[in-house]
């Protein structure tokens, strides 16, 4: 008998660790589908006048050759010592936030916490942060994280334009500020028509304007007390922002304390690497009675059914992507993974440890300057934090070269000064080497004089809860960490099948080289030829986006999804623009658009007019055609989302894109769903003109328990020259984030996730998506009604579940998803599209075992459905509502009309590992009626359970 090697190939990433099913279970998933063959599955699914000619070129890389590969390219960016400020600092992340918070993948894959009962832990981890930025600005509430500090900014004047009194038309900003802060607020103003005035605060007129935005110490250092200023815009009915900055706040007199009605800034200096430019959580504040305008998440505590305190997400309805095109904003994104990673800082060093760092950045920032001053430098500002500013007159690039010989990086400031922002990296042996590029030997000894005047230190107190105040031994701190993930449920746990969301497998090797000193480390703001690994990174993953999309340029900017909408949208506006066209200001949108469709457009200055859907679910094409005509040549854009939001590829695409073309219109492709159609369909070659990808759906970042995400732009050749711009990479048109390339070091995790899936392995994940879709639709049959399929009856990659009949026996789609949680799974996407269902999206990652795990879960729950329906039992005594169940419900005494072990431990639910709620159900009205959104006093505890 002759020898047959095997075939198998162990380091096959795409077909053996990414894609769950085996070869084998897909042959008896298609069986039980109907298909022939996956392909004849794809070919039923997908309309053949769609499918692209050409597959993906690339071939893969295995995990190791990747991480060969990611070593190659990270040494080709240079490491120094980035002492550019600006608004990203040097930082030591305490490696017990990195291995257990950034690295642990119960933190990085959890979902949004939509379903508060799953997500107890990082909502406290979240509830933490708001209470630090809190009690640093001085202010009543904050919300839990926004995008970046420029972003925030922008987001803080359309909100001071909402809530002021002023009936001003201007927005006044400080010409300390940071320089990408101004433009992205100019660029979110232009569309709103708010006139920006910028200058010297001195010449400030308050009566002109409805607001004013203050850098807090400024961008060159100033540190000013804005009390007098503030209290001139409330006389004049104005309000007031202050963007500053948290280390600072540590010894500098509060924003609260001068009157300050927001308050913006990064939390990024609070162990977050800056990873050439993000991602980090943003913060806002504001006084008690701005809250309700605030955008972005709010994490608030409640009550669940047995008294308990929990934690929710607060005034969920008021979320403004839900709100469409009458939205303020379209923040769907936070940077919640971020966000926490800054709050566990804060808890590790405590109020002491915080102050002790910002003292030593502001003193050893003291010895600078008087170093400097003794030597005869001019050195400005007078009252400074950690950022000063020195002229230098000609002698500017010389003083820059000397600091680059030495691992320096400074800020060019003009033509005859440059900025030094001190942090705490910085060590005597740093400071050596900054006053050497000056020519000046050794360093003055410490002093402890102030570098600003007595009467701007802090006297306040802050962070006085205990949780700053716990023993902070790594054992401790660890510990802490771990019960909080405990509480939660994540991918590492379980099956997330979230329509439209893809929460797919976030893998290691793709997750290693964001913390790689070489990546984590750049300054955004660095000299390009310091990034040349970075450069190299995007450009690549740039080519393989242009190839999988059929577009022809992107924009890596925008650092969420709704960000790339917006981006997109103004590239469009741009494009009219240059052709003389500024009257196309209509946007049709489908009733069945993601919200933050409408909301973008609205932000965009757009006029959205909502297209219908017909019966199935597809875009009315009549009422499409007739909107397009009467917008005629004030018809800016479309936007789409395909395949369909109701999870079909609708075989009327092509024609839409022609109509919207024939009236002058640009194609918006929303790429949500782009997971079902990489290696299928380009969106670029079926009529669209611009689409942004969530590559923390498609693309395998994680989703960080509601951010971190990156929403690029692709686009047409002829929209190329209008994709945003950023000042620090010499752009024109106007920037839509901090950095120029958004978050850029997870752009790595999706660079990583393609190099290892190479362009084959792509387009069978895309294939297997649609057949893990379609077996539960199939599985699922007669026991819940699938509520649209294409015309020859298969769903895309996600599927609607139709539990709106139930509704009439009492039992709601709540009480489905919290009966999920009782059997180990987060619920799908409830009642979006459609309300009273769910939207299923298995992905690619997922094995067959956990798919049917999840079948056998949802077939167990219509069977307790059908006891309702029969009448032996009723729907509020049932475990459908008690869902779910807690240990307390286990233990407790039992008077319920089923036994403990139907409550309890469902078919689909695990014996041994079983994931237990930390709470029961949490009480909404409660939770809004009575908002608390910090971290309430010990003896609050004591209230709830009472």
């Amino acid at each position: 008998m002759s020898f047959t090697p095997t075939d198998y190939n162990p380091y096959d990433f795409a077909n053996r660790r990414h894609i769950g099913p085996s070869p084998a279970e897909m042959a008896d998933m298609l069986k039980v589908v109907g298909a022939a063959s996956l392909e004849a599955l794809i070919d039923e699914t997908v309309p053949a006048s769609i499918r692209q000619e050409k597959p993906l070129s690339w071939a893969p890389l295995a995990e190791h050759e990747l991480l060969a590969k990611m070593k190659e390219v990270a040494g080709k960016n240079r490491v120094m010592t980035s002492l550019i400020g600006q608004g990203y600092y040097g930082t030591v992340t305490p490696p017990a936030i990195q291995r257990n918070i950034l690295e642990n993948p119960a933190w990085y894959t959890a979902y949004t916490p939509y379903q508060p009962e799953i997500a107890q832990g990082r909502l406290e981890a979240l509830l933490n942060y708001q209470t630090m930025v809190c009690d640093l600005t001085g202010l009543d509430i904050a919300n839990a994280s926004l995008l970046d500090e420029a972003t925030a900014a922008a987001e803080a004047m359309a909100m001071a334009e909402r809530s002021a009194k002023s009936k001003a038309k201007a927005f006044f900003v400080d010409r300390f500020c940071h320089p990408q802060t101004i433009a992205v607020i100019r660029t979110r103003a232009e569309p709103l028509g708010i006139e920006i005035i910028e200058g010297d605060v001195g010449t400030l007129e308050p009566e002109k304007v409805f607001g004013a935005i203050f850098q807090y110490p400024g961008s060159y250092g100033h540190v000013t007390d804005f009390t007098a200023k503030i209290a001139h815009l409330h006389e004049a009915k104005a309000l007031a922002i202050v963007a500053t900055d948290l280390l600072a706040l540590c010894m500098l007199k509060e924003p609260g304390a001068m009157g300050a009605d927001i308050a913006i800034g990064s939390s990024q200096r609070f162990g977050v690497p800056m990873g050439y430019g993000g991602p980090h959580a943003a913060f806002m504040a504001c006084r008690d009675d701005l809250k309700r305008n605030m955008p972005g998440r709010i994490v608030g505590v409640s009550i669940d059914s047995h008294g308990t305190r929990a934690y929710r997400l607060s005034l969920q309805t008021r979320e403004q992507h839900i709100r469409r095109e009458k939205a303020t904003s379209n923040v769907c994104t936070a940077q919640a993974l971020l966000a926490v990673m800054a709050s566990m800082y804060a808890v590790f060093h405590g109020p002491k440890g915080l102050r002790a760092i910002a003292e030593r950045v502001h003193f050893l920032t003291q010895r600078l300057a008087r170093a400097l001053m003794a030597a005869g430098a001019k050195v400005a500002p007078k009252a400074f934090f950690d950022t000063i500013t020195v002229e230098v007159g000609v002698g500017q690039a010389g003083i820059l070269a000397a600091a680059r010989a030495e691992g320096l990086n400074f800020r060019k400031i003009g033509n005859d000064r440059v900025g030094i922002s001190l942090d705490e990296t910085t060590s005597e042996e740093v400071l050596s080497r900054v006053l050497r590029a000056f020519g000046i030997e050794g360093v003055p000894p410490h002093r402890g004089d102030l570098g600003f005047p007595e009467a701007m230190l802090r006297t306040s107190e802050y962070l006085t809860h205990p949780v700053f105040h716990m023993n902070r031994a790594e054992s401790e701190m660890m510990r802490y960490m771990r019960r909080l993930s405990d509480r939660d449920l994540a991918l590492d746990r379980a099956m997330i099948p979230l329509g439209s969301c893809t929460m797919k497998l976030n893998a290691a090797a793709e997750m290693m080289p964001i913390t790689w000193p070489e990546f984590g480390s750049l300054h955004p703001f660095v000299p390009r030829d310091q990034a040349a690994g970075y450069s190299e990174a995007i450009a690549d993953l740039t080519a393989k986006l242009c190839e999988i999309t059929g577009y022809a340029a992107f924009s890596m900017q925008p650092n969420s999804g709704a960000q790339g909408e917006y981006a997109g949208l103004l590239t469009i506006l741009a494009y009219h623009k240059a052709r003389g066209d500024q009257q196309r200001k209509i946007c049709l949108i489908p009733i069945s658009a993601h919200g933050t469709n409408p909301a973008s457009a609205q932000m965009a200055g757009m006029d959205v007019v909502v297209v219908k859907s017909s019966p199935n679910g597809d875009v009315d094409l009549d009422d499409f055609r007739d909107k397009a005509a009467k917008a005629g040549d004030r018809l800016a854009a479309c936007m789409i989302t395909y395949p369909s939001t109701h999870g079909v590829f609708e075989e009327t695409v092509r024609e839409v894109c022609k109509i919207t073309h024939d009236h002058g219109g640009q194609v918006y492709i929303d790429g949500a769903n782009m997971n079902a159609m990489v290696g299928l369909v380009k969106p670029g070659e079926i009529g669209g003109d611009v689409s942004h990808l969530n590559l923390h759906k498609t693309f395998a970042i994680p989703h960080g328990g509601g951010g971190p995400g990156m929403g690029p732009i692709g686009v047409g050749a002829h929209l190329a020259p209008y994709l945003p711009g950023h000042p620090e990479a010499g752009g024109e048109e106007g920037p839509v984030s901090a950095a120029p390339y958004g978050s850029a070091s997870i752009l790595l995790i999706s660079w990583a996730y393609c190099l290892m899936m190479g362009g084959q392995g792509l387009t069978q994940a895309t294939r297997v998506a649609i057949l893990n879709a379609n077996y539960i639709a199939a599985r699922l049959k007669g026991a819940y009604e699938v509520l649209y399929m294409g015309n020859r009856g298969r769903v895309a990659h996600e599927c609607i579940l139709d539990t709106r009949p139930f509704a009439e026996h009492g039992v709601t789609v709540d009480d489905i998803a919290k009966r999920l949680i009782d059997n180990g799974f987060h619920a799908p996407t409830m009642s979006w599209p459609v309300s009273g269902t769910l939207m299923v999206e298995p992905t690619e990652s997922e094995t067959k075992a956990e798919i049917d795990r999840f079948i056998t879960a949802l077939l167990a729950i219509r069977e307790e459905i059908r006891s309702v329906e029969a009448g032996d039992i009723s729907a509020e005594d049932s475990p459908l509502r008690y869902a779910p169940h807690t240990v307390q419900d286990l233990v407790a005494e039992w008077d319920r009309k089923y036994t403990r072990e139907q409550g309890c431990f469902p078919p689909a639910a695990f014996r041994v590992d079983k994931y237990w709620p930390p709470v029961g159900r949490i009480d909404n009205v409660y939770g809004d009626r009575n908002l608390i959104c910090t971290c309430p006093p010990l003896e609050s505890y004591l209230d709830a359970a009472e």
